[in-house]
């Protein structure tokens, strides 16, 4: 039944409300968002032209590095092609840096090559991954074309798959697949991008499976796989894997005194790390084919990245 036939017997759960500690610090890293030299570095520009091979041939211009910081701008200032060349171009001026700008053609057509790794603050300590997977939209008609004539668009959206680093909020490992990929069959993907000692890999009930515990620890023996069971699961018939140690806990405390000890409230934050990607990147893709889409989609993760290395709040709960 709708909501409002069963409000008056629903329990009220009042919201909870939270309050920033550090909050002037956090003010300051909003602020810094903005600042040209953020997205400018001297690392890129010292790094700006491509060196010569001494092969024969045309030689390219531009380094990967400057492909990348262009791109990487038109996804925060939210402009076309032609728009962020003319920024840069602007910005360039402004800081007196001598450098060629790419034009708008140059930044498509090899935007599509670009090798992107994950930019992370190495870390000694293992990671504690969360996993989970959202949906960002591509061009296209979309909803209004389903409701004006009925017809629905082959090409919809595509899913973006995130492991989230628990501790520092950046952004470990992106993949993006087509609509019809199962998250289950992007875990390996994701895990293969992760060099790092893992202690703690979380997920949700989607990933519940004898296959991603064993894609888990083939990787990193040594880890902890948090993954809610089914309703309908039963214990394995030697009852001595990490899936059978969550079961029994789940009858002993229940679901809830489950995820109280053994931490799994903490994949809301991979929840909003993804609320953070469609507020900040935006919610739809600016390239056309896949592969570019990947492209767009890692260097989105690492302005991520980059943002959240300038400060995060730091909230306790009041109430």
């Amino acid at each position: 039944m709708p909501y409002k036939f069963n409000e008056s017997r629903r329990h009220k759960i009042p919201k909870a409300r939270y309050r920033v500690t550090n909050w002037r610090e956090y003010d300051a890293a909003l602020v810094r968002r903005g600042s040209l030299t953020v997205w400018l570095t001297e690392q890129a520009v010292s790094a700006w032209h491509a060196p010569t091979t001494g092969k024969r041939g045309g030689q390219a211009v531009y380094a990967d590095i400057a492909i990348e910081t262009g791109l990487a701008l038109r996804l925060v200032l939210h402009q076309p092609l032609r728009q962020t060349e003319g920024a840069l171009r602007s910005i360039a001026d402004l800081l007196g840096v001598q450098i060629r700008i790419p034009d708008h053609t140059t930044f498509s057509r090899r935007g599509g090559g670009l090798k992107v790794l994950p930019q992370r603050v190495e870390r000694n300590e293992p990671l504690h991954l969360l996993i989970d997977s959202t949906g960002v939209k591509i061009y296209g008609e979309g909803e209004w074309l389903d409701q004006k004539h009925g017809v629905r668009s082959r090409r919809r959206w595509r899913k973006l798959h995130l492991a989230v680093d628990a501790d520092t909020h950046e952004i470990a490992a992106v993949e993006l697949t087509p609509d019809d990929v199962g998250d289950v069959s992007a875990l390996p993907d994701l895990l293969d991008q992760i060099e790092d000692p893992v202690g703690t890999v979380t997920a949700d009930g989607a990933y519940d499976g004898d296959a991603i515990y064993d894609e888990g620890l083939q990787r990193h023996p040594a880890a902890r796989v948090t993954i809610p069971p089914r309703s309908t699961a039963i214990l394995s018939e030697a009852g001595t894997t990490q899936r059978d140690d969550h079961l029994r806990s789940i009858e002993q405390h229940g679901r809830l005194g489950w995820q109280r000890r053994s931490g799994y409230g903490r994949r809301s934050l991979v929840e909003t790390a993804m609320y953070r990607y469609k507020t900040i990147i935006g919610r739809r893709l600016h390239a056309r084919t896949l592969p570019n889409q990947q492209i767009e989609a890692k260097i989105g993760c690492n302005v991520l990245n980059r943002i959240t290395s300038l400060g995060m709040p730091v909230s306790i709960r009041v109430k």
